[in-house]
């Protein structure tokens, strides 16, 4: 519901703040004075397209704000939820600026928005009803969600819907899994690969142990010769040995140490130095003759790191991480080939979708077809009472089914109108004027009286053309409709302003060489006046005055 509606400088209205309550709300003004105004910045509101000639003569910016109270609105909440727009009070404040310079900046709870959003959201809190502006009577798909949800199908559309989806999930699981012979070829591929892999990829470790064998074995002759050079040079049987100059040098410090026990530390040292250096020599023979020096084992070495290098470049990963590409490789062969009975399991889940979704759709297709009739039936009647005799209203239910599930059910629908008796019914986005619209509009809307969950209905002139006994009827009704959600109404008859349980007044006066327009909310007395001027024009007398406090006891009584 609409709580607060706030404008600044748009068109000749300079600010107005006004809170408006649950039930019909009235807006009465004289011609010209800027009645639509509210209507206009709803629309703005909305998502239509700003002109910058819409902010005041010279002013930089025009700005409309409102706050909703979401309390009976819970696809709005969830909406901002989804969205990351909800504030933690629960409210919706939806704003918009309209720069002088051309463009303009939406936002919802204070955060930016684009004009697709904001409509988005603002379908699910407002519906208007103008002379101009008949997007969701005159568009298909919302043709259906209003016969859906005057029928109270509900639950039967979110059936067949869930059941569409599915089956179209199931399908493209299906051509995901079956790929025919491109299937059968990734198959043969990975096979192949699979066994490569398996053969010659090695976990890090193994790798390393292999690259360091493989550089070990193309250098065994090098290391033999270079190690046994080494070990003759530490303890060999020439006169430069390393081991025989210590063996000098001990037995000179040895013969010094007699004389002088502080070189006993240095002569210790050197007795380990031969001992170390004799070591160092066993080792190294020892090495030397175990080197492997078999050109077999080095060739294997050699094979094995070439098959690795070439599958790293085919698979554009490193050597090391090829053994733990293997296990995603044989992961994907081993779905595929399992598919056969994966697309057998979802072939027959496939069919008993199809057949379930052929049950809820002929059972939606027998509600919408009973909701068709008996919706056509209640908006005639409505329409002879709104001032259209003669006219009738139908819903066409079109079948439409490709083969496939779909999501909306196998028909469409149109609604289709005659203004006259006599006339053939047509579609009526082709043949309704603005106030038929608005009436037609009005009609639906009371025929469907509490299936709409739209909080908020505007209705703009929705009187026009009409008087006397129809536009005290279509008051009664816009009354009526009140009662269940919030109406606000722009009108210019005292028939139907008298129905209202709140009254905004319009009025246009020059002050300071320029035009503004004031909103008010009327108390009792007001009222009586507002009507009273209605009913008589230019001059009310006591007559007429008593005449609208009549129309106006007679309206709020039970």
């Amino acid at each position: 519901m609409l709580t607060q509606l706030s404008v600044r400088n748009f068109a000749v209205l300079e600010a107005a703040e006004i809170e408006l309550g649950a039930g019909l709300t009235v807006v009465t003004g004289e011609t010209g004075a800027g009645k639509s105004l509210l209507v206009d910045a709803l629309l703005l509101l909305s998502g239509t397209r700003a002109d910058a000639g819409m902010v005041r003569a010279g002013c930089e910016r025009a700005e409309i704000s409102a706050e909703f109270d979401l309390a009976n609105a819970p696809a709005a909440r969830a909406w901002l939820s989804e969205q990351a727009f909800d504030d933690e009070d629960g409210a919706c404040r939806l704003r918009r600026v309209i720069v002088a310079e051309g463009g303009s900046r939406t936002w919802i709870n204070g955060r930016t928005a684009s004009l697709a959003q904001l409509s988005e959201l603002t379908t699910m809190l407002v519906e208007i009803h103008g002379q101009h502006e008949h997007q969701a009577l005159l568009d298909r798909a919302q043709q259906l969600q209003m016969l859906d949800a005057f029928g109270g199908n509900g639950e039967a559309v979110a059936k067949v819907s869930g059941l569409a989806l599915r089956h179209r999930d199931i399908v493209a699981r299906e051509r995901e899994l079956s790929g025919g012979d491109d299937r059968a070829a990734r198959i043969d591929l990975l096979r192949h690969e699979v066994a490569e892999l398996e053969r010659w990829a090695l976990s890090p470790d193994a790798l390393a142990d292999l690259e360091a064998r493989h550089k070990r074995l193309a250098n065994a002759g090098k290391l033999a010769e270079g190690a046994s050079g080494i070990a003759e040079m530490l303890d060999g049987d020439g006169e430069l040995a390393a081991t025989r100059a210590v063996v000098r040098t001990h037995a000179e410090l040895e013969r010094l140490a007699e004389l002088d026990p502080a070189l006993q530390g240095p002569l210790d040292l050197l007795d380990n130095a031969r001992i170390q250096l004799g070591e160092a020599a066993d080792v190294l023979s020892r090495y030397a003759q175990s080197l492997d020096l078999d050109p077999e084992s080095y060739a294997e070495a050699d094979a094995h790191l070439t098959a690795l290098h070439d599958l790293s470049r085919r698979h554009r990963l490193p050597a090391a991480d090829l053994h733990a590409h293997v296990a995603g490789l044989h992961e994907e062969l081993q779905t595929l080939e399992d598919a056969g009975d994966s697309l057998a399991k979802l072939a027959a889940e496939r069919k008993q979708c199809f057949a379930d979704y052929g049950n809820a759709a002929s059972a939606l297709s027998k509600r919408r077809a009973g909701a068709a009739k008996a919706l056509g039936e209640a908006v005639t009647s409505l329409m002879d009472e709104l001032g259209m005799a003669g006219g009738s209203f139908a819903v066409d239910v079109e079948p439409q089914f490709s083969g496939e599930p779909d999501p909306h059910g196998r028909e469409r629908c149109e609604f289709t109108v005659s203004a006259n008796l006599g006339m053939p019914l047509r579609p009526l986005r082709k043949v309704a004027s603005g106030g038929e619209l608005s009436r037609i509009g009005l009609a639906i809307e009371v025929a469907a009286l509490g299936s709409d969950a739209v909080g908020t209905m505007v209705f703009d002139e929705v009187d026009a053309g009409i008087g006397g006994a129809v536009a005290e009827t279509v008051g009664a009704k816009l009354r009526a409709l009140g009662s269940r959600c919030q109406v606000l109404c722009v009108t210019h008859l005292p028939q139907v302003a008298a129905q209202g349980h709140a009254h905004l007044s319009v009025t246009k006066a020059i002050e300071d060489q320029a035009t503004r327009t004031h909103i008010i909310v009327l108390d009792a007395k007001g009222r009586s006046e507002e009507v009273a001027r209605m009913l008589g024009g230019v001059e009310i007398d006591r007559e007429t005055r008593a005449h609208a406090k009549k129309m106006l006891e007679k309206a709020q009584a039970p």
